[in-house]
């Protein structure tokens, strides 16, 4: 029996506009991410009595903490040999070994984005804000969870991250041309669905229930949500890292890392209880 083949091969992985300068699909993704995330939290600043200022700051500590990070992420977890093959491709949107080329901001890794965020946000909250860190961290969380959606289909613009073959007849399954005529699990598209659920239950429950106001509880809890679904959609997705596809207790590099965000996603739901002022 023949099935639908889903074949994906865009023509372009970008819009050229003069020259060799290029915007890639996954950079514009990354673009809507923070210009979405912005206007959700000017919603949320407007509701919390914030001032303008403070989210103008905001944007920019954000911005700047969460590409630092990824990018950081991706070179420390995926790719240390660029520390000595290319070393100043780690922090410019440039690449420079075998020819210059604008390469705009690819290769970034969604648990460095994490740890950057988290860094950002207390020196913002330090210099800007001057309230609890885990407030704004419980409020920042949901615009981060909407990029996340854009941030996994920019992935798939790129034919990265891509999955395991698939079962012979499953009607989602796509070849990825650029990688081989595999009909192969879609994992980008996996996760970012998963993502929108995630984005859709720390908005309800920011909006409709007093779980906003419980400190820490929407921070554990993205984490939790968000890295637990990491970690069921790494079993469909191929080893990012040769080599890595079992790397602890039958774990590859994604779910491992994994692992400790999700428990301290927990301790904040569970076990954290606020300072009394």
């Amino acid at each position: 029996m023949t099935f639908l083949q889903i074949v994906w091969e865009p023509a372009s992985d970008g819009i050229r506009l003069f020259g060799n300068f290029k915007i890639h699909y996954y950079s514009l993704m990354w673009m809507a991410a923070f210009i979405i995330g912005f206007y959700i939290m000017k919603k949320i600043y407007k509701n919390e009595n914030q001032s303008e200022h403070k989210l103008d700051s905001l944007f920019m500590y954000s911005v700047l903490g969460i590409m630092i990070g990824a990018r950081l992420g991706h070179v420390i977890f995926y790719q240390t040999e660029l520390f000595r093959e290319d070393f100043l491709s780690v922090f410019l949107p440039f690449k420079f070994s075998g020819g210059f080329e604008f390469t705009g901001f690819r290769g970034l890794a969604s648990h460095g984005a994490a740890i950057g965020m988290i860094i950002s946000m207390t020196i913002y909250n330090k210099k800007v804000l001057k309230k609890s860190v885990l407030w704004i961290l419980d409020r920042i969380v949901i615009p981060c969870a909407s990029g996340a959606v854009f941030i996994r289909i920019g992935n798939f613009f790129n034919s990265e991250m891509i999955g395991k073959p698939a079962d012979e007849g499953l009607p989602w399954a796509i070849v990825f041309k650029d990688m081989d005529n595999i009909p192969r699990h879609p994992g980008q598209l996996y996760e970012a669905f998963g993502y929108v659920f995630v984005f859709l239950i720390l908005y309800a429950l920011y909006w409709k229930t007093k779980k906003g106001h419980q400190e820490g509880f929407l921070f554990g809890l993205f984490l939790l949500l968000l890295m637990a679904v990491r970690v069921f959609v790494e079993q469909f997705k191929i080893a990012q890292v040769d080599g890595r596809e079992d790397w602890i207790l039958g774990l590859n590099t994604g779910q491992v890392l994994s692992i400790p965000f999700i428990l301290v996603g927990l301790y904040f739901m569970f076990v954290h209880r606020p300072k009394s002022t």
